[in-house]
């Protein structure tokens, strides 16, 4: 490690000069530093918002496509019976009467002592039409256990405890309905059927001539009507009727989200470009957000606000007869009971104009956001790739400053190596002349 000694000739403090001149030598680096940090500053707030957007462009695309919204949801007149829907479902109605529910096959054996153990050495279970013999490893009942559940035969063991030491061994088969029915055989040992296998069954149209029962191995019934799905929860005394309709709630959840979606855009925007003024002791100062004045920015906060707000159908006419209206702020605004009054007067051409609606808001939201052509992708890569110039600058600044510091020490310690040799010689002259002076007085 070098020991830097300032001064000792000339009295400067060199380190301090040096430092002071290197300050001023690095100005253009720091201006360059300062450069990047703004730029990559806008390169994430930008990213933030092109993540927005592309979400805008997902679920405007989605809004747009062909039946999109038609939308439909089931209900039943019973708390016993819960109905969904799928994409696939249409308007209709159906009377069904739940006379069954499906269960699973539960199956004990006679009560047997843990020290005893299991009396036989295989078990042969009879499961889906195929015979599995099981052999335990001991007559342990952990054993028994654990090789039926090894077994893959459609049936779990359970070992239950009765009290007085001991077990009864419960089976259940692994899925219910009658598909699931076993039968477990072993040489004189009788087992009881808590719960026999069987399929849940409805009957349609109850109580009439066309009378029809239809069964399930589960509680469920998919595609009961074209999209419809219900499950049973207990058995009917009356026949229930299952009525399909027009998923007016649904509708608007998707109109109202276009509108959240687009808000959420402006509302980013809008963040990032407000101008702010702070007063302190030092006067007042005025900052910006880092997307004020960009003309990128403000042309896709531009063309998504017309793709939402300019006329719609034919002939054309204003959002707002739907609920969807511009603010004097330049935000949208949805009117859900001005939205549902028009989806009960006109469905379908309300359904329409949200459809029209969303394509544009797809189309601007994808030209800013497309990930190799859109507006904001190419802006951010154009940026990056500017960041990177101005690392490679900043890098070059380092090794130039690093060599102009180095010659500044080698000038100042050349400097002071001088100046002690001249005051060396002038130490020697002095004496010199005091010699002389001190011979010419003898």
């Amino acid at each position: 490690m070098g020991i830097s000694l300032d001064g000792l000739a000339s009295g400067l403090d060199t380190t301090a000069l040096i430092s002071s001149i290197m300050q001023s030598e690095a100005l253009p680096q720091t201006l360059l530093k300062n450069k990047s940090y703004d730029i990559q500053s806008m390169v994430s707030a930008l990213q933030g918002l092109n993540g927005k957007v592309a979400a805008l462009a997902t679920q405007a695309t989605a809004a747009a496509k062909p039946g999109a919204l038609d939308l439909y949801a089931a209900t039943t007149n019973s708390d016993k019976v819960v109905a969904t829907t799928t994409a696939a479902a249409k308007a209709g109605s159906l009377d069904f009467q739940v006379t069954q529910l499906a269960q699973a096959q539960v199956t004990v054996t006679p009560k047997v002592n843990a020290v005893t153990g299991w009396p036989y050495t295989t078990m042969t279970i009879n499961s889906g039409g195929a015979n599995y013999t099981i052999t335990p490893a001991s007559n342990s009942l952990d054993d028994v256990v654990s090789a039926v559940n090894a077994a893959g035969a459609g049936v779990t063991a359970s070992k239950v405890d009765v009290g007085g030491g001991d077990f009864r061994i419960q089976f259940t088969a692994t899925k219910s309905g009658a598909a699931g029915a076993f039968t477990i055989t072993d040489p004189g040992t009788t087992y009881t059927d808590v719960k026999t296998a069987q399929d849940a069954t409805i009957s349609l149209w109850p109580g009439t001539a066309a009378a029809q029962t239809v069964t399930s191995s589960t509680n469920t019934f998919t595609d009961l009507l074209p999209g419809v799905s219900i499950t049973a929860k207990d058995v009917t005394a009356a026949p229930v009727t299952l009525t399909v309709s027009r998923d007016d709630a649904g509708i608007t959840k998707v109109a109202s989200g276009l509108v959240d979606g687009v808000n959420g855009i402006f509302s980013l925007i809008a963040r990032q470009s407000a101008v702010s003024t702070s007063t302190n002791s030092g006067g007042t100062t005025t900052s910006a957000g880092v997307f004020a004045g960009d003309s990128t920015v403000r042309s896709v906060n531009q063309n998504i606000l017309s793709a939402a707000s300019l006329p719609v159908g034919t002939p054309p006419r204003s959002p707002s007869e739907i609920g969807i209206s511009i603010t004097k702020s330049g935000t949208m605004e949805f009117d859900a009971t001005k939205f549902g009054a028009a989806l009960a007067a006109d469905p379908t051409g309300t359904a329409a104009k949200v459809q029209e609606i969303a394509g544009r808001i797809a189309t601007a939201a994808t030209a800013a956001s497309d990930k190799y052509t859109g507006t904001l992708t190419t802006t951010i890569t154009g940026q990056q790739s500017e960041v990177r110039d101005l690392a490679d600058r900043i890098s070059d600044w380092d090794t130039r400053l690093a060599a102009r510091q180095a010659t500044l020490k080698s000038t100042y310690s050349a400097l002071e190596v001088a100046l002690s040799n001249m005051k060396a010689q002038q130490t020697w002259l002095s004496s010199q002349l005091a010699g002389l002076a001190g011979g010419s007085a003898k």
